[in-house]
């Protein structure tokens, strides 16, 4: 069984880390430069990157901060934001990046997980679900949260891992940066849909909200921001509750 990985994201908009509520009402959080080397001395897992305005400002992802973060870090380290072609995913590659996250491009077109898989690999594709739960129903959406498609997110993860991605990023738009704790039920139907990794995502408070979503649920990761950001949880401290709570962790 994979131990459970604790994930610090940082997300960027103008080159410096922010953080709102449901995609929303963003401040700033630090540089991220800066953040990434706290992290990887705090014995984060992994750390992800997302350029969260790139695709709706219809560029690319800033690879040169790609490459001035990964050259500080020796964890694992995932990038995301404008991804819409082989080559994006190959300068990011270049500038350091592990794995990269689609979404709203995969959405618009997924052959291109596939296309991506079969160049660099399926443990290299993440596909970044953005799920809003809306009457009564979990649906994807796209363009950094701000639009809502008729996808439903259970059915577009199991399409996804068909045409090869290789891990879930599911982020639940109604918790982010609420502080509230994990969407549990949809990390949990997305868990037991898919036979790759799903990392979750979106309010993250406390540390019992990520025992809760590694004890109720089989996402084999938990991702958050702000609670790391500013200091609120220690991941170090949040490591040794999770272990002493019998949650099979990387210490």
């Amino acid at each position: 069984m994979l131990k459970k990985r604790i994930i610090p994201c940082l997300d960027i908009k103008d080159g410096r880390t922010v953080k709102g509520v449901s995609f929303v009402n963003l401040r700033d959080a630090g540089d991220p430069v800066a953040l990434a080397q706290a992290y990887t001395g705090q014995s984060a897992d992994e750390l992800v990157f997302l350029d969260i305005t790139a695709t709706n400002e219809k560029r690319k992802t800033l690879s040169s901060l790609v490459e001035r973060i990964a050259g500080a870090i020796n964890i694992p380290f995932t990038v995301g934001g404008g991804i819409t072609t082989r080559e994006d995913v190959s300068v990011l590659i270049g500038s350091g990046a592990d794995k990269v996250t689609v979404n709203t491009a995969a959405v618009r077109n997924p052959s291109l997980i596939t296309q991506l898989a079969d160049e660099f690999g399926s443990q290299c594709i993440v596909l970044a679900v953005d799920a809003q739960f809306i009457d009564g129903e979990w649906f994807v959406c796209i363009n950094g949260g701000r639009t809502v498609t008729s996808l439903r997110a259970l059915d577009w993860v199991t399409e996804a891992e068909r045409l090869g991605a290789g891990e879930i990023l599911l982020t639940s738009v109604n918790r982010d940066g609420t502080e509230e704790g994990f969407s549990l039920d949809i990390t949990a139907a997305v868990s037991d849909r898919v036979n790759i990794p799903v990392i979750a995502s979106g309010g993250a408070g406390t540390a019992d909200h990520f025992r809760e979503v590694f004890g109720k649920t089989s996402c084999t990761g938990a991702l958050a921001a702000s609670v790391f950001h500013y200091g609120k949880i220690s991941i170090p401290e949040l490591k040794k509750y999770l272990s002493s709570n019998n949650i099979d962790i990387r210490c």
